[in-house]
């Protein structure tokens, strides 16, 4: 008997009674992802129309999301040596559900991190600065696993969701090294990755002309200056001295 799952989650999974157990599991553990996904959209969707409405500069460009498949878990188990269990995959596997925000301003990335997870029902369970500590290939990103509450019909469940918080020029960099990197098969060469690590550097000096340009014209600080990581220092926090190496993304 083939396992059930919601609507869109794939279930390609090898045969065997196991795994089609496994397969039905997971299909209940990914909805839970789902939900949760839902809630935090729904957050962040508060805060966009709520600024808005005030006129108080909405830092919010525009957000998108994704919700691995089983298929995608399971690979991402396998890669990490996490058992496939579910109880190792909640642990371990903490990007399930993801949030990418874009901002126009630094200072936008990390007010948008503040206004998140100061709401009193999230949860920070980690930290990770890569604007002010970028990596090695220039990758620049704030990144967070947050939990929020998922009211089910029985019980309540906390459920970690991941946010990529970055400007624009961030954004746009990531997607093109996005890309480099699968038409090379994960080897890019040497030279191309100094030329992404050179763009990067110019896509953050883009970032803090820009934010120069609006303080001239507005009058009003988006340099960042007010962030500097320092502020989500603690012990949630492990970005005060990222890996350099890997890449933005799992």
């Amino acid at each position: 008997m083939s396992a059930k799952v919601p609507a869109g989650l794939s279930t390609e999974l090898p045969a065997g009674p196991d795994l089609s157990e496994l397969a039905q599991e997971l299909g209940q553990f990914v909805m839970t992802y789902k939900f949760g996904l839902e809630e935090m959209l729904t957050k962040i969707n508060i805060l966009r129309e709520e600024l808005a409405f005030r006129g108080d500069g909405n830092p919010i460009e525009h957000v998108s999301s994704r919700l691995k498949s089983i298929d995608s878990i399971r690979a991402k188990a396998e890669r990490i040596g996490c058992p496939l269990r579910l109880d190792a995959i909640a642990k371990q596997v903490v990007d399930v559900a993801g949030i990418r925000v874009v901002c126009s301003f630094i200072s936008d990335a990390y007010r948008v991190l503040d206004m998140l997870t100061g709401q009193p029902d999230v949860t920070v369970v980690r930290i990770k600065d890569y604007i002010a500590y970028p990596k090695a290939n220039g990758y620049r990103s704030l990144h967070a696993i947050v939990e929020i509450p998922v009211f089910l019909s029985e019980e309540v469940r906390r459920v970690p969701v991941e946010l990529q918080i970055r400007t624009v020029a961030m954004d746009f960099w990531a997607s093109v090294e996005h890309k480099i990197y699968y038409k090379y098969e994960q080897e890019i060469p040497a030279a191309l990755v100094e030329e992404l690590s050179a763009a990067a550097r110019v896509a953050h000096e883009l970032d803090e002309r820009m934010a120069e340009l609006h303080r001239t014209v507005h009058g009003v600080a988006h340099d960042g200056a007010a962030h500097d990581g320092a502020a989500h220092d603690g012990a949630a926090h492990d970005g005060a001295a990222p890996s350099a190496g890997g890449r933005g993304r799992a």
